[in-house]
């Protein structure tokens, strides 16, 4: 299998969490074929070394990518066909930087093989799911056509995170996932899920989905602790001036369940905390003078 990521800008967080994740995969690397990142700012992966292949992307590609009407996260879906056209003859698994793998890649990479195709989780038919976001946006595609396809109540949510492609039918997919989004993008429909959805409907046609969750974990709700823990764990390693072979090592013995993946804030919690925050702003009192 080929493993596919994305880190864009200079936020340095990112990259990091992605350096984490492609770690944490190198530990398996005789299951892995390859491990290639595109980004703008390939300086944040010399480290690696060959064990990474860095594909830079210019600000020019990116505004193609983005497409007529400017979404962002259709990029991502133009990166798996980038990819694809690149020749690439395996399954193909793309993952956000805020992931990793915690169990043996084995069986998974044996069902990709046999032709089964993966989200991270699966979230719900969107006809039933209770967000506002999800609700506007099944009222936006009910009973329409995107992509060709027809909408119906059964179409499913899965949460993008983790997209493994088997190589079979891998480009036309793809391709099928873009025209989805670029007419759901065309229509007006809330953007803030498009392209997951897009992929998950492409998938479920194409080949039916299975859950990524068993083997890889994905902390997007929870990022403040597992940042602290990504960060720390590299400082240690430029303070000790560990190889990359020792932080392989130091993966190994990681313990991935002192926090938890997931974890959910009361929006009643969310907004007391803004108010406090405007009501007693924190004030910057002394500089070092220059």
């Amino acid at each position: 299998m080929d493993l596919l990521f994305l880190t864009f800008g200079p936020i340095i967080k990112y990259h990091y969490q992605a350096n984490f994740s492609m770690l944490s995969f190198l530990q398996q690397r005789a299951e892995v074929n390859s491990i290639n990142i595109y980004t703008d700012y390939p300086e944040f992966y010399t480290r690696l070394g060959d064990s990474v292949n860095v594909v830079p992307v210019s600000e020019s590609l990116l505004r193609k990518w983005k497409g007529e009407h400017d979404f962002f996260w259709r990029v991502k879906i133009k990166v798996l066909e980038d990819f694809m056209l690149r020749g690439g003859q395996h399954p193909v698994v793309y993952l956000d930087s805020d992931t990793f793998l915690h169990q043996d890649l084995i069986h998974f990479k044996e069902q990709l093989l046999q032709g089964k195709a993966f989200m991270h989780e699966y979230e719900g038919k969107l006809s039933e799911l209770k967000s506002k976001t999800e609700q506007t946006m099944w009222g936006q595609l009910q009973g329409k056509t995107f992509g060709g396809l027809s909408i119906t109540p059964d179409c499913q949510m899965w949460n993008a995170g983790v997209v493994a492609i088997p190589a079979q039918k891998n480009l036309e997919t793809v391709r099928l996932a873009q025209r989805i989004c670029d007419d759901m993008v065309a229509a007006g429909v809330t953007r803030r899920l498009i392209e997951q959805f897009a992929l998950a409907t492409a998938l479920n046609h194409t080949y039916g989905l299975q859950p990524a969750r068993p083997w890889v974990g994905h902390y997007w709700s929870n990022k403040d602790d597992w940042n602290e823990a990504v960060a720390a764990f590299f400082l240690e390693s430029l303070l000790k001036t560990y190889t990359l072979q020792q932080d392989l090592a130091r993966m190994q013995a990681f313990d991935f369940s002192q926090f938890p993946i997931r974890r959910k804030v009361k929006n009643t919690r969310i907004r007391l905390i803004k108010l406090v925050d405007k009501l007693f702003p924190i004030q910057p009192i002394s500089f070092v003078e220059k």
